[in-house]
C-alpha cells in the first residue's frame, strides 16, 4: 500500500511565505509521497519559486513536481526548476521518479502537458504555422510522457501532469476553454503504458474525479477543487 498526497495550483507569491507550511509539516503521518501538479507560483519568477522551495523543502516524504503554465510566465522555467531542485524537490519534465515504499515500488513520470482539446473537439496540425506549432507541441509532450511511462517497471505507475488528459475532470469549466486545459493525447499516452493513476491540476472550476477511455483513474488536484493543502489517494496494487 502506498499513500499518495497531491495538490496543484497553489499559486504561491512572495506574500504567501509560510502559508502552507503548518499543514505540510505532518504530511508524513498521512502520506508516503507528495506530488505537485504545477502552477506552484503566480508568475513564474525565481523569487516566487524560492517561496515554493522553502515551503515544500525538508518534508518527511519525497516531493515530486511538474511545472505549470504560470511557472513559465516569466520565461525562466530552467531557473525555477533549479531553485526547486536545490531544495530537494524532484522536478519532472519527460523524466521519472522511483521509490520503494512499504515493500512496493512506485514510479512517477511527469510532464507539464499542453492544450489542444479532446476527441471530436480538438485542434489539428493544419493551416497556419502558429496552429501547427501549437498542436505539434502537444504531440511532442504526449510522446515524451508515453516514453517516460514506458520506461517505468514498477508495481504502481503514476502519470503527473499539469494539463488534463481527459475532459471528465473539466466539467464545471466553460466548454469553450477545454482546448486550453488539456489534450486527449495525454490520455492516450497514459492508456498505452499500463498506468494506474493520473494526477493533474489546471482546472480550477472542474471536478476531482475522472477516467481515461482505457479505465485509468484521473484525479484533478487543483487546490480550488480539493480545498485543502493536499488530498491523499491510497494505492493497493492497481486500485485507488
Amino acid at each position: 500500500m502506498i499513500r499518495i498526497a497531491a495538490v496543484g495550483d497553489v499559486h504561491l507569491g512572495e506574500d504567501m511565505r509560510g502559508r502552507l507550511r503548518p499543514a505540510l509539516e505532518k504530511v508524513g503521518e498521512h502520506a508516503d509521497v507528495l506530488l505537485l501538479a504545477g502552477d506552484l507560483t503566480r508568475h513564474g519568477t525565481v523569487a516566487e519559486a524560492q517561496v515554493v522551495a522553502d515551503e515544500f523543502a525538508d518534508l518527511p516524504v519525497p516531493v515530486v513536481a511538474v511545472l505549470g503554465n504560470h511557472d513559465h510566465q516569466d520565461d525562466k522555467p530552467l531557473e525555477v526548476t533549479k531553485t526547486l531542485q536545490d531544495k530537494g524537490i524532484h522536478v519532472l519534465e519527460g523524466t521519472t521518479f522511483e521509490a520503494r515504499i512499504n515493500g512496493c515500488t512506485l514510479g512517477v513520470a511527469g510532464v507539464k502537458g499542453f492544450g489542444g482539446g479532446f476527441a471530436g473537439k480538438c485542434g489539428s496540425a493544419f493551416g497556419e504555422r502558429e496552429m501547427k506549432a501549437f498542436i505539434q507541441h502537444t504531440c511532442d509532450i504526449a510522446e515524451t510522457l508515453e516514453q517516460a511511462l514506458s520506461e517505468l517497471d514498477t508495481d504502481i505507475k503514476v502519470a503527473l501532469t499539469h494539463y488534463a488528459p481527459v475532459p471528465d475532470t473539466l466539467r464545471g469549466e466553460p466548454p469553450e476553454i477545454y482546448p486550453f486545459l488539456g489534450s486527449y493525447l495525454l490520455g492516450e499516452a497514459i492508456d498505452a503504458t499500463g498506468t494506474h493513476l493520473a494526477i493533474h491540476g489546471h482546472a480550477h472550476f472542474g471536478t476531482e474525479q475522472g477516467m481515461t477511455p482505457g479505465g485509468v483513474r484521473v484525479r484533478n488536484v487543483a487546490q480550488p477543487i480539493i480545498r485543502s493543502a493536499y488530498t491523499v489517494y491510497v494505492m493497493e496494487g492497481a486500485n485507488a
